[in-house]
């Protein structure tokens, strides 16, 4: 569990985070939604220390990640996953090298150690026989499985992944938020996805936060985010014509 606490964050006079209190839950894909601008990517680089609070706390497992020392910081480091937009692989290294590089930095384990739990990890992702290709050989999608099993390598407590469908088309990131999904209750991992993707909000959104203007504006379910009475959110959920349609047949619903 990750607890953020009266969380804030300024850059010189213009203030991006304002008080932000929550709570991202074990065994739950937590998503952080809102607008571009709305403070999303800057509170989850404050989450993973990529960004130092102005002020405020950030608690793993009741121990305040803000409060450590650098050293520590970096232990800490070893207990999370991460998921780039990008995907972020190395084009020089192939699939597998990709793979066991975190491995190849912080584990004791020996080489053959090291490609076991490799293979171990693609063939979780559904990518058994690609660990001799390079990333340039693979589709966005297939580059993006082979980032959730770099990420899930060091057998993480914490994962994080921002945007991990931007680029893909809808069938693939159904398959992305699947994997995240099952990956997150199989190894009850705490995992916080900062996304856009009203596709994902409505499929696994176990526990939504909604940020808008640095602020924490609503925080419930896929279950509850149909019936909000924020008008902020709305907004942002019901952009589209495919979910106010949905909207229309959950309001008809519950007058029936």
């Amino acid at each position: 569990m990750i607890e953020v606490k009266n969380l804030y964050k300024s850059f010189g006079e213009k203030e991006v985070l304002k008080d932000i209190n929550t709570v991202f839950e074990d065994g739950k894909t937590n998503l952080i939604i809102g607008q571009s601008g709305a403070g999303k990517t800057v509170l989850m680089k404050n989450i993973v220390g990529l960004l130092e609070p102005t002020s405020g706390e950030i608690l793993y497992d009741g121990r305040n990640f803000v409060q450590m020392s650098k050293q520590r910081q970096v232990l800490m480091r070893r207990e999370m996953g991460m998921i780039f937009q990008s995907a972020a692989l190395f084009d020089s290294l192939s699939v597998l090298e990709n793979v066991m590089f975190p491995l190849d930095m912080f584990s004791s384990m020996n080489l053959r150690e090291r490609i076991h739990r490799a293979h171990e990890c693609l063939e979780r992702v559904n990518l058994k026989d690609v660990g001799e290709k390079y990333p340039g050989e693979l589709s966005g999608g297939m580059q993006k499985r082979v980032a959730i099993a770099r990420a899930i390598v060091m057998n993480p407590k914490y994962l994080f992944c921002d945007e991990p469908n931007s680029g893909l088309d809808p069938k693939t990131s159904l398959v992305i938020d699947d994997l995240l999904h099952g990956i997150t209750h199989e190894f009850n991992t705490t995992t916080i996805i900062n996304t856009h993707d009203m596709n994902s909000v409505m499929g696994i959104g176990e526990n939504i936060i909604f940020i808008a203007g640095g602020r924490k504006e609503w925080q419930g379910t896929k279950d509850t985010v149909i019936s909000s009475k924020n008008k902020k959110l709305n907004d942002l959920v019901f952009a589209s014509d495919l979910f106010k349609k949905v909207k229309e047949v959950e309001l008809e619903e519950m007058k029936g």
